[in-house]
């Protein structure tokens, strides 16, 4: 039996699992979790997850694995032929967790911050105050690929499966100015054009309508 994915489309961390495992040519049974249901409370959901976040992956044999980055590392280690998405070389795979760490702790957290505000607290604007630190953590992608192609160096690796799908979401409610992040547009146009980056592409749009919607104010032109 396939492993079992709790998952939204919508979510920046269970689309970066996705594309993981799409990578890697793992099929998940894929469960829905739906917050506005409360799915992620349910007791029968606490029982496997008692932290009751999203993504969790049960797989064949009942393990249960949860975070996102967590999820990630554990399929390469299982599936993959080599280990490029996920170094063994302790240098390279430092700076992996380094931006793996980055992303879950700067951007994909100020990112949910926003995304509550609206989707939970019925805002229908973003305070200056809650852009300010998305757009700084962009100024540090921008260093991140001055030397390199990819986030974590030359190669990619789960670290840009990471971060794209948080930057994606970004993108929809702070559009990213190619002027001043070049480097951040090229490498995001980049993973746009994988084929594990096609399967949550309906997903982002999802998420991208569902905090539109609530939104009452102009962006202005979005990279696309």
């Amino acid at each position: 039996m396939a492993p079992t994915l709790y998952m939204l489309p919508a979510s920046p961390p269970c689309r970066a699992v996705v594309m993981t495992a799409k990578a890697l040519g793992v099929e998940f049974v894929e469960k829905g979790i739906y917050f506005f249901r409360d799915d992620n409370v349910k007791k029968e959901f606490c029982k496997i997850n008692p932290q009751h976040t999203i993504p969790t992956l049960v797989d064949e044999d009942g393990s249960v694995f949860w975070d996102s980055h967590a999820i990630m590392a554990y399929l390469v280690a299982k599936y993959a032929k080599n280990d490029s998405l996920y170094p063994q070389d302790i240098k390279k795979r430092a700076i992996v967790n380094q931006r793996l760490f980055f992303e879950s702790s700067v951007i994909f957290f100020h990112m949910k911050n926003i995304a509550c505000s609206i989707l939970l607290d019925g805002k229908n604007f973003i305070e200056s105050e809650e852009k300010e630190p998305l757009l700084e953590s962009l100024k540090v992608l921008e260093k991140f690929l001055e030397d390199s192609e990819w986030m974590a160096g030359n190669s990619l690796t789960i670290a840009d499966y990471s971060l794209v799908s948080s930057i994606a979401s970004v993108n929809n409610v702070i559009p990213i100015d190619p002027e001043k992040y070049p480097k951040l547009i090229a490498w995001f146009q980049k993973c746009k054009e994988l084929p594990e980056y096609e399967v949550t592409r309906k997903g982002q749009e999802e998420g991208a309508a569902m905090l539109n919607a609530r939104l009452n104010m102009s962006f202005g032109k979005k990279y696309q």
